[in-house]
């Protein structure tokens, strides 16, 4: 059974730093497109950012390029995002998912699981 788990939220100012996780367990993760979206109240869910599985490829929203890293361990079957610079708007729910296509794709559709999310709020 394919799961993702996030972590790694939490309440910080603005200008502050946080990095999420997301661990990944019941599928061949080095195969599969990892990406980040995230949520907040009344607002569609949002593509942040995404990475293919060889690393090779990473693809950012315009909102947070610059601010924010993702990265991968297939290793560890984990994927990280780490925000720098975080202000009042990128508060919300951040949730990881994974495909099983080589493309970074920024539509929340193509992506076949999902993580619970896990709660960002930035204070100003």
């Amino acid at each position: 059974q394919v799961q993702l788990v996030e972590s790694g939220g939490g309440l910080v100012q603005a200008g502050g730093s946080l990095r999420v996780s997301c661990v990944a367990s019941g599928w061949t993760f080095n195969t599969y497109t990892m990406g980040w979206f995230r949520q907040a109240p009344g607002k569609e869910r949002e593509f942040v950012a995404g990475i293919s599985w060889s690393n090779s490829v990473t693809l950012y929203a315009d909102s947070v390029k610059g601010r924010f890293t993702i990265s991968r361990d297939n290793a560890k079957n984990t994927a990280y995002l780490q925000m720098n610079s975080l202000q009042p708007e990128d508060t919300a729910t951040y949730y990881c998912a994974g495909r099983n296509g080589v493309v970074v794709d920024q539509r929340p559709l193509k992506y076949d699981s999902w993580g619970q999310g896990t709660q960002v709020t930035v204070s100003s």
